[in-house]
């Protein structure tokens, strides 16, 4: 943070809460507070996970975004993002969602990854990854912005914990050893209706390469990833809003299928 007045942060940082706990979107920030860098992004985002922490949240894994080469180029990056996931933003399988606690909701099917071993260093390896994965299912990720109408340029989804809202686990655990993941399929229902298809190769060529970039990321920064941890490893296809009164029905090719009702 000392590359910036630690102000403006704090300020973004508020009023990035403030909407959430209000449920009520606010401006860009990255133009209301003059933020325009990724490392002050970063910065409004750490602090906003020390308050997080600071009530008796708890850090249960990482979201990775902006792993579509598509949307990369369109915000102009050339790597994805991540986020961090609490243990109070887990929805259960089959479950329903209150729509009063999100914002403007969206979601996407993705492959989650869950560790069984601490992935501890920046030169972590693919080897020393794929040994630490204790399997994957199948994750509907609920995306929603505080920004008003997903207005939103890299700064903003950064400094908004890379647009993170909730999350629904399979209860099926897959070993990654039989699984070429870049051949995934993916389809996406909202009300019986197509809503979504993609495949793993739109994950950054493959998701694993997602999580290896990811693991990397997180233990130069000094949050590095821990056994346990759940990865949503980005999205295998376009996201949906989504409304009070929608039912979504992910279904993987070989990882299985999810549902969560929004009322």
């Amino acid at each position: 943070m000392s590359q910036f007045p630690l102000q403006p942060l704090q300020d973004a940082a508020a009023a990035l809460a403030r909407a959430r706990e209000q449920r009520e979107p606010c401006a860009r920030i990255s133009s209301t507070f003059g933020i325009d860098s990724l490392t002050g992004a970063y910065a409004v985002q750490e602090i906003n996970t020390q308050r997080a922490l600071a009530q008796g949240r708890r850090l249960v894994g990482r979201k990775i975004g902006l792993t579509s080469a598509a949307v990369q180029q369109q915000l102009g990056v050339d790597q994805p993002d991540f986020g961090m996931l609490f243990a109070d933003m887990e929805i259960a399988d089959g479950g329903e969602i209150q729509i009063s606690q999100l914002i403007q909701p969206k979601a996407e099917g993705e492959i989650a990854f869950v560790l069984g071993r601490d992935l501890a260093y920046e030169d972590t390896t693919l080897a020393e990854l794929l040994r630490a994965v204790e399997y994957v299912v199948p994750a509907l990720e609920i995306v929603d912005s505080a920004i008003e109408n997903w207005n939103i340029s890299l700064v903003d989804t950064v400094a908004d914990n890379a647009s993170s809202g909730l999350y629904v686990l399979g209860k099926q655990p897959t070993p990654l050893a039989s699984l070429d993941l870049r051949l995934e399929g993916m389809l996406l229902e909202k009300n019986a209706t197509t809503a979504s298809i993609g495949v793993g190769a739109a994950c950054l060529g493959n998701p694993v390469d997602a999580c290896l970039w990811l693991a990397r990321t997180m233990a130069r920064m000094g949050r590095p990833l821990q056994a346990g941890d759940v990865l949503l490893s980005g999205a295998l296809g376009p996201m949906t809003p989504v409304v009070a009164g929608d039912s979504l029905h992910l279904h993987l090719t070989r990882l299985g299928q999810i549902r969560c009702r929004f009322i």
